[in-house]
């Protein structure tokens, strides 16, 4: 990914905050059939090497977990995304030299991955992702609640996915690389769309 300095993101828990707030990061992996990617859920473990490790699950169906990987595989994790109008910036108002731009956050991760098979690693991931995900909730489910033999049965039609993270890049484009008044311009027209996400960037911006 490319990362201009005033983008760059290298703190290690800022990292893993900003990948824990993207909900469905996408798997992509180099074979020689080509690129193939697969989104889905993935928990981090911090604890787990130098950058931690990601875990998560595929179809068994999907064939991504049967085609070896050439090389590292890339999880991409994307945070809030928005476009960025030139109209915003007050400078435009002054020499008009403005182009249109987005903003977004991102976080890619690295490593080889692995599979498995294990129904005991395969309940303890399932476990952890569900606990994850349905922590918000007033009355969470939890995978205990379903039968015993009904889940064993379901971990049957799944492969488990181990990445032991070996790089980290971390981008947050936020207007970062404009004057004060351009970026408050920014988060005032992001503020004012309809789109929850746009507002969402524009509360990320540096003021």
């Amino acid at each position: 990914m490319y990362i201009p300095p005033a983008f760059r993101v290298e703190d290690l828990p800022d990292l893993h905050a900003m990948m824990g707030a993207a909900r469905l990061p996408s798997l992509v992996t180099a074979t020689a059939e080509g690129l193939i990617s697969t989104p889905l859920p993935l928990f981090l473990a911090p604890e787990e090497g130098p950058y931690g490790t990601l875990y998560g699950h595929v179809a068994r169906a999907n064939p991504h977990w049967k085609l070896p990987a050439l090389g590292e595989a890339l999880a991409i994790f994307m945070g809030p995304d928005a476009y960025v109008s030139p109209s915003w910036y007050p400078s435009k108002r002054e020499h008009h030299k403005v182009v249109p731009t987005w903003n977004y956050v991102a976080v890619h991760a690295y490593g080889p991955a692995e599979f498995f098979e294990d129904a005991d690693r395969l309940l303890e991931v399932v476990t952890r992702l569900t606990r994850q995900h349905e922590a918000p909730r007033a009355e969470p489910w939890a995978v205990s609640d379903a039968p015993e033999a009904f889940v064993r049965a379901q971990l049957r039609g799944i492969v488990g996915l181990r990445l032991p993270i070996s790089r980290l890049e971390g981008k947050r484009k936020l207007s970062q690389n404009r004057e004060a008044a351009d970026r408050a311009g920014v988060a005032e027209g992001l503020a004012a769309s309809e789109h929850e996400g746009d507002r969402e960037v524009g509360r990320l911006i540096p003021r």
